[in-house]
């Protein structure tokens, strides 16, 4: 691991062997009482005989037989490139070369869709040729749009849009993501509005449907899940997840920017 000052800034540039050494480090700084945002892990390219290269990993998975196709499936998505897969009795193992990019987040995935029991390692064979990139495998985030503390009527209200990450009695602010998307695109929900009481209606009237209990992140999840326009916020006592610019009419600034140097390029 190596560590360094940004040049461009007052941020300092960390280099490790994927999500999980950079989530030993952050989470030992956290424990220590340190406070840092960090951003979403990027891939480091060098330049080999005029060609721009990347990293590359042989990576092999153990998994019960009854799992191979979730995992041929989310490798093919990945681009992976199947090298040998053997079989015994139920358990198969699967040997994939696949770029450092299109492997970022995997071990999560991996880890949901076969309930824990995948066995997966890795093994660095070097850089080359910059190869073709997957499509995104995220939807948007559900976003709050007001500071407070999330109440039950908020978040049923908001889970119709996706999955929520907080529950009941979690501070907030704005910007701030509570939750995936079930669509594409980032969408504003409002996780502390309150139920409007009348003189006539109580509290728990006309609320029927049940809260759904919240999908909570583990640090090196929360790592594969940020975006390149999100940030994770780690402190001694809560790991959240954010956009870089708070604001909604920022993110639309900022998104048109981004609009224009890509129709430029």
């Amino acid at each position: 691991m190596k560590i360094e000052p940004d040049p461009e800034g007052v941020n300092y540039v960390v280099y490790g062997r994927g999500e999980l050494h950079l989530a030993i480090l952050i989470e030992t700084m956290r424990r220590e009482g340190f406070e840092l945002q960090v951003s979403k892990p990027q891939v480091i390219y060098k330049k080999i005989d005029g060609v721009i290269s990347e990293p590359y990993e042989e990576v092999t998975i153990d998994v019960d037989k009854e799992y191979m196709g979730l995992v041929t499936e989310e490798f093919g998505k990945r681009k992976g490139e199947m090298l040998d897969m053997v079989t015994t009795g139920n358990n198969t193992r699967l040997i994939y070369k696949i770029s450092d990019y299109n492997l970022l987040g995997v071990r999560s995935i991996l880890l949901t869709k076969t309930r824990g029991t995948a066995i997966l390692s890795t093994y660095f064979l070097g850089y080359f040729p910059k190869g073709p990139k997957m499509e995104s495998v995220r939807n948007g985030a559900l976003i709050a749009t007001k500071p407070g503390e999330t109440v039950t009527y908020g978040l049923v209200k908001s889970q119709k849009r996706g999955t929520l990450f907080v529950g009941i009695g979690v501070q907030v602010y704005e910007g701030m993501v509570v939750g995936l998307s079930s669509r594409e695109m980032d969408i504003d929900v409002n996780v502390v509005k309150e139920k409007q009481l009348t003189n006539n209606r109580s509290s728990g009237e006309g609320v029927s449907e049940p809260l759904i209990p919240a999908t909570l992140l583990s640090l090196e999840q929360s790592l594969d899940f940020i975006n390149d326009d999100e940030m994770l916020e780690v402190t001694p006592l809560n790991i959240r997840i954010r956009k870089t610019h708070l604001s909604p009419s920022q993110r639309r600034v900022e998104g048109r920017r981004a609009d224009s140097v890509q129709s430029e390029e």
